[in-house]
């Protein structure tokens, strides 16, 4: 499948932030990455799931949500990595730019978020119901999302390490409080990370078919 690679920068929340599309000739879906802790666009994970996404024909945006000073102070302090609000509040603000910059054409939304990322994936779908259409969490946070939790309208797929013991515990509280469409997953031996041969795979042939189930263009009403 053709795959164009795009270079743009996306205004959102107050801050202009470079982010990388992979546009696929006719993309079925578009998938918005949040990053998790310290991590850029740049994270190897996020973009082998990124290209894996892409050659199955969903488009994806790899974007920064923390411009280079807050990241340069984020590497000392920590403390934006956990400011959910403010990452929710540029993820909304990137999903308001796709819908009105239309990169993927009219392909429906979604939002993968890692870590941290995860948490502030949920927290701007619930903020924008209308427009996203499904998240997945690898090895995420969704605890942080807080009340927003219950909100969430888009179908949620946590994706969790069968050793990394203290988010799947955490990301079962999560699932119980979720009422749209969710469902959890352990990917066996392996750990936060996902470093263990293979499994990274299973997260992104996971991903893939949940949003290309959600997102795959509706039929028009007859």
């Amino acid at each position: 499948m053709d795959v164009r690679d795009e270079a743009v920068t996306i205004p959102a929340g107050g801050a202009d932030l470079p982010a990388d599309l992979l546009v696929p000739t006719e993309p079925v879906g578009a998938v918005l990455f949040a990053h998790g802790s310290g991590s850029s666009r740049h994270s190897p994970r996020n973009v082998a799931v990124a290209r894996s996404l892409s050659a199955g024909g969903l488009g994806t945006v790899l974007v920064d949500l923390l411009t280079p000073e807050e990241a340069e102070a984020d590497a000392v302090t920590a403390e934006l990595r956990f400011d959910i609000d403010l990452l929710a509040a540029r993820l909304a603000g990137i999903v308001d730019w796709l819908a009105s910059a239309r990169p993927f054409g009219g392909a429906r939304i979604g939002i993968f978020g890692a870590s941290t990322g995860a948490a502030a994936a949920l927290v701007a779908a619930a903020r924008r119901p209308e427009q996203v259409h499904a998240v997945v969490s690898r090895g995420g946070r969704p605890d942080l999302a807080g009340a927003a939790l219950g909100q969430v309208r888009a179908p949620t797929l946590l994706l969790v390490g069968g050793l990394d013991e203290q988010v799947l515990a955490l990301n079962r509280q999560a699932r119980s409080q979720l009422t749209a469409l969710a469902d959890l997953r352990v990917i066996p031996g392996a750990t936060h990370l996902f470093e263990e041969p293979g499994t990274l795979e299973q997260v992104a042939e996971a991903a893939a078919d949940w949003f290309r189930e959600h997102l795959h263009p509706q039929p028009a009403p007859a």
